[in-house]
């Protein structure tokens, strides 16, 4: 155990080796499980996990085939990545979690909180990829080559050799899955209390007027946040202010911006209900 409370353990599900990280135990609150982007391990989304592992478990997994985790034999798509979030939570006998998902983190929270709400007091979508805004597959991967000019540049030392060890073939076949994921046919039903955060410098996002259109669209348990300045690993370039808007929902309280950190928070569509109180 390091000094900070944080640990590492290696968890076998169905078989299999997966590798997660796990924050200083908070007694009484619901976990938080944040869950990384294709072709990435989780460690990018320590800076935000972090910052929120003062109110409750911190749980950032390696998904299987990714970072530490061991390969399954093929690489998983979206819907078998949830079935195996879903069989890590058991085997960590977390019965019932609030997910934070990046990019295609998004969809895989989506797919287990459609699956089993129950089990999801609610979901932050930070940049959540998938859809028509990504299509085709050659919109897709523009939109991929200029947000890489955009990112920090700390986060190629994390992302590169975490691409590199994913594979070439298989990160193609994946985010060629990823792009034809129905991200807003799942939003607009999705059952449980959602959080979902667009940076305006992502080109994987659609613009703000774009956002608010699907706004109309969603159930009014679902909150929509831009930050000025972000572009699309927010996790890992903006963890403060992203923490701060996430604070705010799983209290209930307003949501606002920092002005102590990185981007500018703003309300695109104010939600009729309000986030978990977690």
């Amino acid at each position: 155990m390091a000094a900070d409370g944080w640990r590492s353990r290696h968890v076998d599900v169905e078989g299999h080796d997966v590798f997660v990280r796990i924050g200083p135990d908070v007694p009484g609150a619901v976990p938080i499980v944040h869950v990384h982007g294709f072709a990435v391990s989780g460690t990018y989304l320590l800076p935000t996990a972090e910052r929120l592992a003062h109110r409750a478990t911190a749980v950032v997994p390696d998904l299987p085939g990714y970072g530490r985790s061991e390969r399954w034999g093929h690489t998983l798509g979206i819907p078998s990545l949830a079935w195996a979030l879903l069989s890590l939570l058991d085997a960590l006998e977390l019965e019932r979690v609030v997910l934070v998902g990046n990019s295609m983190g998004g969809p895989i929270g989506l797919e287990v909180a459609h699956a089993e709400p129950e089990r999801v007091a609610g979901i932050v979508l930070a940049s959540p990829a998938g859809g028509v805004h990504n299509q085709p597959f050659a919109r897709a991967l523009t939109q991929l080559a200029r947000d890489a000019g955009r990112e920090s540049p700390r986060m190629a030392r994390i992302a590169v050799p975490d691409y590199v060890r994913f594979g070439a073939v298989n990160a193609l076949h994946l985010f060629a899955e990823l792009v034809r994921f129905p991200s807003l046919e799942r939003i607009v039903r999705v059952p449980v209390p959602t959080l979902a955060v667009v940076g305006t410098r992502d080109p994987l996002m659609p613009p703000p007027r774009r956002v608010r259109e699907v706004g109309t669209l969603a159930p009014p348990h679902v909150t929509i946040v831009a930050i000025d300045g972000a572009a699309h690993a927010m996790n890992f370039s903006h963890p403060g202010e992203l923490a701060h808007v996430i604070e705010c929902w799983l209290d209930g309280r307003e949501i606002t911006d920092d002005p102590d950190q990185p981007g500018v928070s703003r309300v695109l569509q104010i939600a009729h209900g309000s986030g978990p109180v977690v």
